[in-house]
Protein backbone atom coordinates (compact mmCIF):
# COMPACT_ATOMS: atom_id res chain seq x y z
CA UNK A 1 0.00 0.00 0.00
CA UNK A 2 1.02 3.62 -0.54
CA UNK A 3 3.08 4.74 2.52
CA UNK A 4 1.17 8.03 2.61
CA UNK A 5 -2.18 6.24 2.83
CA UNK A 6 -0.93 3.94 5.59
CA UNK A 7 0.41 6.81 7.69
CA UNK A 8 -2.72 8.88 7.13
CA UNK A 9 -4.90 5.95 8.22
CA UNK A 10 -2.90 4.55 11.13
CA UNK A 11 -0.21 7.11 12.04
CA UNK A 12 -0.19 10.21 14.20
CA UNK A 13 -1.64 13.42 12.79
CA UNK A 14 0.78 15.58 14.78
CA UNK A 15 3.37 15.99 12.01
CA UNK A 16 3.10 18.59 9.26
CA UNK A 17 3.20 16.36 6.17
CA UNK A 18 4.46 17.19 2.68
CA UNK A 19 3.58 15.24 -0.50
CA UNK A 20 6.89 13.39 -0.71
CA UNK A 21 7.85 9.79 0.10
CA UNK A 22 11.61 9.59 0.68
CA UNK A 23 13.08 6.25 -0.38
CA UNK A 24 16.84 6.65 -0.04
CA UNK A 25 19.55 9.22 0.59
CA UNK A 26 23.24 9.90 0.11
CA UNK A 27 25.14 12.95 1.31
CA UNK A 28 23.03 16.06 0.82
CA UNK A 29 20.65 14.31 -1.60
CA UNK A 30 17.54 12.16 -1.19
CA UNK A 31 15.40 10.38 -3.78
CA UNK A 32 11.70 9.59 -3.86
CA UNK A 33 10.21 6.23 -4.86
CA UNK A 34 10.10 7.28 -8.51
CA UNK A 35 13.81 8.09 -8.46
CA UNK A 36 13.47 11.86 -8.49
CA UNK A 37 16.33 13.68 -6.80
CA UNK A 38 16.04 16.37 -4.12
CA UNK A 39 18.59 18.53 -2.35
CA UNK A 40 17.89 18.17 1.36
CA UNK A 41 18.36 21.44 3.25
CA UNK A 42 16.15 20.17 6.08
CA UNK A 43 18.24 17.05 6.80
CA UNK A 44 15.84 15.85 9.48
CA UNK A 45 16.14 19.24 11.18
CA UNK A 46 19.89 18.87 11.27
CA UNK A 47 20.09 15.15 12.02
CA UNK A 48 21.89 14.23 8.76
CA UNK A 49 24.81 16.48 9.70
CA UNK A 50 27.40 14.13 8.14
CA UNK A 51 25.09 13.37 5.21
CA UNK A 52 22.51 10.69 4.57
CA UNK A 53 23.82 7.12 4.84
CA UNK A 54 27.34 8.34 5.53
CA UNK A 55 29.62 5.41 4.56
CA UNK A 56 31.62 5.58 7.80
CA UNK A 57 28.45 5.43 9.87
CA UNK A 58 26.99 2.64 7.73
CA UNK A 59 30.13 0.54 8.21
CA UNK A 60 30.12 1.12 11.96
CA UNK A 61 26.44 0.18 12.29
CA UNK A 62 26.86 -2.94 10.15
CA UNK A 63 29.88 -4.17 12.08
CA UNK A 64 28.30 -3.50 15.47
CA UNK A 65 24.95 -5.06 14.52
CA UNK A 66 26.74 -8.30 13.66
CA UNK A 67 28.48 -8.29 17.04
CA UNK A 68 26.12 -6.90 19.72
CA UNK A 69 23.06 -4.68 19.39
CA UNK A 70 21.97 -4.13 22.99
CA UNK A 71 23.76 -4.03 26.32
CA UNK A 72 22.10 -2.58 29.40
CA UNK A 73 23.94 0.07 31.36
CA UNK A 74 24.32 -2.40 34.23
CA UNK A 75 27.26 -3.85 32.29
CA UNK A 76 30.34 -2.33 30.69
CA UNK A 77 30.67 -2.27 26.92
CA UNK A 78 33.53 -1.25 24.63
CA UNK A 79 31.32 0.47 22.03
CA UNK A 80 29.86 2.65 24.80
CA UNK A 81 33.20 3.45 26.41
CA UNK A 82 34.74 4.38 23.04
CA UNK A 83 31.84 6.70 22.30
CA UNK A 84 32.00 8.39 25.71
CA UNK A 85 35.75 8.86 25.40
CA UNK A 86 35.42 10.32 21.90
CA UNK A 87 32.61 12.68 22.93
CA UNK A 88 34.57 13.97 25.92
CA UNK A 89 37.63 14.51 23.70
CA UNK A 90 35.76 16.98 21.47
CA UNK A 91 33.68 18.64 24.22
CA UNK A 92 34.48 22.01 25.86
CA UNK A 93 37.32 21.85 28.37
CA UNK A 94 36.18 20.70 31.80
CA UNK A 95 33.07 18.87 30.63
CA UNK A 96 34.35 15.37 31.19
CA UNK A 97 31.37 13.33 32.46
CA UNK A 98 28.57 11.98 30.26
CA UNK A 99 24.98 10.90 30.80
CA UNK A 100 23.73 9.01 27.74
CA UNK A 101 20.15 9.35 26.46
CA UNK A 102 18.11 8.43 23.39
CA UNK A 103 17.14 11.88 22.08
CA UNK A 104 17.44 15.62 22.48
CA UNK A 105 14.37 16.05 24.65
CA UNK A 106 15.61 13.28 26.97
CA UNK A 107 18.95 15.07 27.21
CA UNK A 108 17.15 18.21 28.36
CA UNK A 109 15.16 16.17 30.89
CA UNK A 110 18.42 14.78 32.28
CA UNK A 111 20.02 18.23 32.35
CA UNK A 112 17.14 19.69 34.37
CA UNK A 113 17.31 16.81 36.85
CA UNK A 114 21.09 17.20 37.15
CA UNK A 115 20.77 20.94 37.81
CA UNK A 116 18.19 20.46 40.56
CA UNK A 117 20.08 17.53 42.08
CA UNK A 118 23.43 19.30 42.13
CA UNK A 119 22.21 22.70 43.32
CA UNK A 120 19.49 21.63 45.74
CA UNK A 121 17.37 24.39 44.19
CA UNK A 122 14.23 24.15 42.05
CA UNK A 123 13.86 27.26 39.89
CA UNK A 124 14.92 27.12 36.24
CA UNK A 125 15.17 30.24 34.09
CA UNK A 126 14.56 29.70 30.39
CA UNK A 127 14.36 32.02 27.40
CA UNK A 128 11.45 33.49 25.52
CA UNK A 129 11.61 31.97 22.08
CA UNK A 130 13.53 28.96 23.37
CA UNK A 131 12.78 25.41 22.29
CA UNK A 132 14.05 22.39 24.22
CA UNK A 133 11.67 19.54 23.40
CA UNK A 134 8.15 18.27 24.00
CA UNK A 135 8.32 15.86 26.95
CA UNK A 136 7.02 17.42 30.15
CA UNK A 137 10.25 18.75 31.64
CA UNK A 138 11.67 19.91 28.32
CA UNK A 139 8.30 21.36 27.35
CA UNK A 140 8.26 23.30 30.61
CA UNK A 141 11.47 24.99 29.44
CA UNK A 142 10.04 25.63 25.95
CA UNK A 143 8.49 29.03 25.32
CA UNK A 144 5.91 28.68 22.54
CA UNK A 145 2.39 28.65 24.04
CA UNK A 146 1.04 26.50 21.19
CA UNK A 147 3.19 23.62 22.44
CA UNK A 148 2.59 24.28 26.15
CA UNK A 149 -1.04 25.19 26.63
CA UNK A 150 -2.71 21.93 25.48
CA UNK A 151 -0.77 20.01 28.15
CA UNK A 152 -0.95 22.27 31.19
CA UNK A 153 -0.24 22.10 34.03
CA UNK A 154 3.44 21.54 33.30
CA UNK A 155 6.39 21.05 35.64
CA UNK A 156 6.47 23.96 38.12
CA UNK A 157 9.43 26.17 38.81
CA UNK A 158 10.17 27.60 35.35
CA UNK A 159 10.41 31.30 34.54
CA UNK A 160 11.06 32.97 31.17
CA UNK A 161 13.13 36.04 30.32
CA UNK A 162 13.86 37.83 27.06
CA UNK A 163 16.60 36.13 25.01
CA UNK A 164 19.49 38.50 24.35
CA UNK A 165 18.63 40.81 27.28
CA UNK A 166 21.22 40.35 30.03
CA UNK A 167 19.53 42.91 32.28
CA UNK A 168 16.28 40.95 32.19
CA UNK A 169 18.16 37.91 33.45
CA UNK A 170 19.92 39.92 36.16
CA UNK A 171 16.53 41.05 37.46
CA UNK A 172 15.32 37.51 38.23
CA UNK A 173 18.40 35.37 38.90
CA UNK A 174 19.26 34.76 42.53
CA UNK A 175 20.03 32.19 45.22
CA UNK A 176 16.86 30.21 44.43
CA UNK A 177 17.82 29.53 40.80
CA UNK A 178 19.17 26.06 40.03
CA UNK A 179 20.04 26.82 36.42
CA UNK A 180 19.63 28.99 33.39
CA UNK A 181 18.96 27.10 30.16
CA UNK A 182 19.47 28.60 26.70
CA UNK A 183 20.27 27.73 23.11
CA UNK A 184 23.40 29.61 21.97
CA UNK A 185 21.43 30.35 18.79
CA UNK A 186 17.66 29.86 18.90
CA UNK A 187 16.59 27.46 16.16
CA UNK A 188 12.83 26.95 16.39
CA UNK A 189 12.30 30.71 16.70
CA UNK A 190 14.02 31.35 13.39
CA UNK A 191 17.80 31.12 13.89
CA UNK A 192 18.07 34.04 16.31
CA UNK A 193 21.69 34.98 17.05
CA UNK A 194 22.22 36.79 20.38
CA UNK A 195 24.14 40.06 20.85
CA UNK A 196 27.91 39.62 20.92
CA UNK A 197 28.37 39.97 24.67
CA UNK A 198 25.19 38.20 25.76
CA UNK A 199 26.34 34.64 26.53
CA UNK A 200 29.31 35.92 28.53
CA UNK A 201 26.93 38.06 30.58
CA UNK A 202 24.71 35.01 31.18
CA UNK A 203 27.74 32.99 32.29
CA UNK A 204 28.79 35.74 34.70
CA UNK A 205 25.27 36.10 36.10
CA UNK A 206 25.12 32.36 36.78
CA UNK A 207 28.50 32.46 38.51
CA UNK A 208 27.43 35.31 40.79
CA UNK A 209 24.19 33.57 41.74
CA UNK A 210 25.76 30.15 42.17
CA UNK A 211 23.46 28.83 39.43
CA UNK A 212 24.38 26.31 36.75
CA UNK A 213 24.44 27.21 33.06
CA UNK A 214 22.85 24.70 30.69
CA UNK A 215 23.55 25.28 27.02
CA UNK A 216 21.34 23.37 24.61
CA UNK A 217 23.64 22.51 21.68
CA UNK A 218 21.25 19.92 20.23
CA UNK A 219 20.84 21.87 16.97
CA UNK A 220 23.81 24.24 17.16
CA UNK A 221 26.52 21.73 18.05
CA UNK A 222 28.75 19.31 16.12
CA UNK A 223 30.10 21.95 13.76
CA UNK A 224 26.78 23.35 12.53
CA UNK A 225 27.65 27.02 13.16
CA UNK A 226 31.29 26.87 12.03
CA UNK A 227 32.66 25.83 15.43
CA UNK A 228 32.41 22.40 17.04
CA UNK A 229 30.12 24.02 19.61
CA UNK A 230 28.31 27.31 19.05
CA UNK A 231 29.33 28.48 22.53
CA UNK A 232 32.90 28.68 21.22
CA UNK A 233 31.96 31.75 19.17
CA UNK A 234 31.69 33.66 22.45
CA UNK A 235 34.30 31.80 24.52
CA UNK A 236 31.71 30.48 26.99
CA UNK A 237 31.83 27.05 28.64
CA UNK A 238 28.60 25.82 30.28
CA UNK A 239 28.31 23.60 33.33
CA UNK A 240 25.95 21.28 31.45
CA UNK A 241 25.63 20.80 27.68
CA UNK A 242 22.94 18.86 25.85
CA UNK A 243 23.73 17.12 22.54
CA UNK A 244 21.69 15.06 20.10
CA UNK A 245 20.26 15.40 16.54
CA UNK A 246 23.30 14.71 14.33
CA UNK A 247 25.23 12.91 17.07
CA UNK A 248 24.47 9.43 15.70
CA UNK A 249 24.65 10.26 12.01
CA UNK A 250 20.91 9.54 11.77
CA UNK A 251 20.63 6.92 14.53
CA UNK A 252 18.71 8.12 17.63
CA UNK A 253 21.11 9.04 20.42
CA UNK A 254 21.59 11.89 22.87
CA UNK A 255 23.92 12.90 25.65
CA UNK A 256 24.48 15.33 28.47
CA UNK A 257 28.11 16.36 28.88
CA UNK A 258 28.80 18.11 32.17
CA UNK A 259 31.22 18.95 34.93
CA UNK A 260 32.23 15.95 37.00
CA UNK A 261 30.68 17.14 40.26
CA UNK A 262 27.37 17.78 38.47
CA UNK A 263 27.07 14.24 37.13
CA UNK A 264 28.41 12.63 40.30
CA UNK A 265 25.60 14.26 42.28
CA UNK A 266 23.26 11.58 40.91
CA UNK A 267 22.82 8.60 43.19
CA UNK A 268 22.42 5.04 41.91
CA UNK A 269 19.05 4.47 40.28
CA UNK A 270 18.04 8.14 40.18
CA UNK A 271 18.37 8.48 36.40
CA UNK A 272 18.63 5.45 34.12
CA UNK A 273 17.24 4.41 30.74
CA UNK A 274 16.81 0.98 29.15
CA UNK A 275 18.15 1.87 25.71
CA UNK A 276 20.56 4.71 26.57
CA UNK A 277 24.12 3.87 25.57
CA UNK A 278 23.18 0.82 23.51
CA UNK A 279 26.16 -0.43 21.45
CA UNK A 280 24.53 0.16 18.05
CA UNK A 281 23.83 3.84 18.69
CA UNK A 282 27.21 4.32 20.36
CA UNK A 283 29.07 2.81 17.39
CA UNK A 284 27.19 5.18 15.09
CA UNK A 285 28.01 8.07 17.41
CA UNK A 286 31.73 7.33 17.48
CA UNK A 287 31.84 7.07 13.68
CA UNK A 288 29.97 10.37 13.38
CA UNK A 289 32.23 12.26 15.78
CA UNK A 290 35.36 10.88 14.14
CA UNK A 291 34.06 11.84 10.70
CA UNK A 292 33.28 15.39 11.86
CA UNK A 293 36.72 15.74 13.44
CA UNK A 294 38.81 14.02 10.76
CA UNK A 295 37.10 15.79 7.86
CA UNK A 296 37.10 19.28 9.37
CA UNK A 297 33.34 19.72 9.16
CA UNK A 298 33.21 22.78 11.45
CA UNK A 299 35.59 24.53 9.03
CA UNK A 300 33.51 23.26 6.10
CA UNK A 301 30.41 24.74 7.77
CA UNK A 302 32.18 28.07 8.13
CA UNK A 303 33.03 28.09 4.41
CA UNK A 304 29.56 26.89 3.43
CA UNK A 305 28.03 29.49 5.70
CA UNK A 306 29.84 32.22 3.79
CA UNK A 307 28.25 30.96 0.56
CA UNK A 308 24.79 30.75 2.13
CA UNK A 309 25.06 34.15 3.82
CA UNK A 310 26.04 35.88 0.57
CA UNK A 311 23.31 34.18 -1.42
CA UNK A 312 20.58 34.86 1.13
CA UNK A 313 21.70 38.48 1.45
CA UNK A 314 21.37 38.91 -2.31
CA UNK A 315 17.86 37.41 -2.22
CA UNK A 316 16.94 39.70 0.69
CA UNK A 317 18.14 42.79 -1.17
CA UNK A 318 16.38 41.78 -4.40
CA UNK A 319 12.90 40.94 -3.10
CA UNK A 320 10.59 43.08 -1.00
CA UNK A 321 8.83 39.90 0.08
CA UNK A 322 11.87 39.09 2.26
CA UNK A 323 12.08 40.69 5.69
CA UNK A 324 15.63 39.63 6.67
CA UNK A 325 18.22 36.84 6.79
CA UNK A 326 20.03 35.58 9.89
CA UNK A 327 22.38 32.86 11.00
CA UNK A 328 25.81 31.40 11.72
CA UNK A 329 27.71 28.86 9.64
CA UNK A 330 25.33 26.43 7.95
CA UNK A 331 22.44 27.32 10.25
CA UNK A 332 20.54 30.00 8.34
CA UNK A 333 17.10 31.56 8.08
CA UNK A 334 15.24 33.67 5.52
CA UNK A 335 12.25 35.44 7.05
CA UNK A 336 9.50 36.48 4.65
CA UNK A 337 6.69 38.99 5.08
CA UNK A 338 4.10 36.32 4.28
CA UNK A 339 3.21 32.80 5.38
CA UNK A 340 5.38 30.18 3.68
CA UNK A 341 3.49 26.89 3.08
CA UNK A 342 3.19 27.56 -0.66
CA UNK A 343 6.88 28.49 -0.86
CA UNK A 344 7.88 25.23 0.84
CA UNK A 345 5.75 23.17 -1.54
CA UNK A 346 7.09 25.03 -4.59
CA UNK A 347 10.63 24.38 -3.42
CA UNK A 348 9.91 20.65 -3.17
CA UNK A 349 8.49 20.70 -6.69
CA UNK A 350 11.78 22.28 -7.79
CA UNK A 351 13.82 19.59 -6.04
CA UNK A 352 14.71 21.34 -2.77
CA UNK A 353 13.57 20.38 0.74
CA UNK A 354 13.64 23.23 3.27
CA UNK A 355 13.05 23.34 7.00
CA UNK A 356 10.95 26.11 8.50
CA UNK A 357 10.42 28.11 11.68
CA UNK A 358 6.89 29.17 12.44
CA UNK A 359 4.65 30.65 9.76
CA UNK A 360 7.03 32.95 7.92
CA UNK A 361 10.65 31.73 8.12
CA UNK A 362 12.56 29.35 5.88
CA UNK A 363 15.24 27.50 7.86
CA UNK A 364 18.33 26.04 6.17
CA UNK A 365 20.12 23.13 7.89
CA UNK A 366 21.91 21.31 5.06
CA UNK A 367 24.33 18.46 5.76
CA UNK A 368 27.81 19.83 6.41
CA UNK A 369 29.10 17.65 3.57
CA UNK A 370 27.06 19.61 1.00
CA UNK A 371 29.30 20.93 -1.78
CA UNK A 372 29.50 24.59 -2.76
CA UNK A 373 27.76 23.69 -6.03
CA UNK A 374 24.89 22.10 -4.11
CA UNK A 375 24.58 25.12 -1.82
CA UNK A 376 24.47 27.47 -4.79
CA UNK A 377 21.92 25.27 -6.55
CA UNK A 378 19.73 25.36 -3.46
CA UNK A 379 20.03 29.13 -3.27
CA UNK A 380 18.94 29.43 -6.90
CA UNK A 381 15.80 27.43 -6.12
CA UNK A 382 15.06 29.63 -3.10
CA UNK A 383 15.46 32.75 -5.23
CA UNK A 384 13.13 31.31 -7.86
CA UNK A 385 10.32 30.31 -5.49
CA UNK A 386 10.52 33.59 -3.56
CA UNK A 387 10.31 35.49 -6.86
CA UNK A 388 7.31 33.40 -7.94
CA UNK A 389 5.54 34.01 -4.64
CA UNK A 390 6.25 37.72 -4.89
CA UNK A 391 4.86 37.85 -8.42
CA UNK A 392 1.77 35.88 -7.41
CA UNK A 393 1.04 38.38 -4.65
CA UNK A 394 1.76 41.57 -6.58
CA UNK A 395 0.57 40.54 -10.03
Amino acid sequence: MDPALVEQKHGSSSFQKFPLTVARGSGATVWDEEGREYLDFMAGYGVAIVGHSNPSVVRAISAQAAQLITCHGSFYNRARSEFIETLVSVSPKGLDRVVLTNSGTESVEAAIKLARRRSGRQKIISMKGGFHGKTFGALSATWNPKYREPFSPLVPGFEFVEFGDAQALEAVIGPDVAAVIAEPVQGESGVVVPPEDYLKAVREACDRAGSLLILDEIQTGLGRTGKMWASEHWGVVPDIMTVSKGLGGGVPIGAVVALGDVVSSLQKGEHTSTFAGNPLACAAGTATLEFIRDNGLPEAAERGGTVLAAGLKAITESHRLVRETRGLGMMRALQLRVEIPRVLERAISEGLILAYSGRDTLRLLPPLVASEEQLRRGLSVIEKVVAEEELARTG
